[in-house]
């Protein structure tokens, strides 16, 4: 295998993970947001990344053809009610509709994406620290 795939490998899950936490984030900003009505709330997305190639498959360089890809989707949360009479977007029963986001799974979500983007980097650098050493072998014969 050479140096480059285990590099694009590494840096094809940095950006799956980066694109995990901005996803994540734009839903915790967004979880307190009210609309008029449920069909201009916010819909909260999730990152759906491919199926990675099998292993052996790397080998033989195809991933580097088509690397990892990954797809924002909305999900089909239902509203959040609140109870607060007195808001501008209360219903005629005083409830408010907020997007159906689970604060404690975005958490988690910023947590776990947060970790296999610091196993990606350390990956990366296993194998920027492998090309090094392959190159002071090879300049001392």
């Amino acid at each position: 295998m050479a140096y480059e795939n285990a590099f694009q490998i590494s840096a094809a899950g940095l950006a799956v993970e980066k694109l995990r936490v901005d996803t994540a984030a734009a839903n915790i900003a967004h979880m307190h947001s009210a609309a008029p009505n449920a069909a201009q709330l916010y819909r909260p997305l999730k990152v759906v990344a491919d199926q990675a190639l099998a292993f052996s498959r790397q080998f033989d360089g195809l991933y580097r053809q088509r690397g990892a890809a990954a797809q924002v989707v909305e999900q089909d949360a239902a509203p959040r009610l609140a109870y607060e009479p007195g808001h501008p977007y209360a219903n005629d029963k005083g409830f408010v509709a907020y997007p159906g986001i689970d604060q404690t799974q975005e958490m988690l979500t910023l947590t776990t994406a947060l970790r296999a983007y610091e196993a990606n980097v350390v990956a990366m650098s296993a194998a920027k620290t492998m090309a090094a050493r392959a190159l002071e072998i090879g300049g001392q014969q």
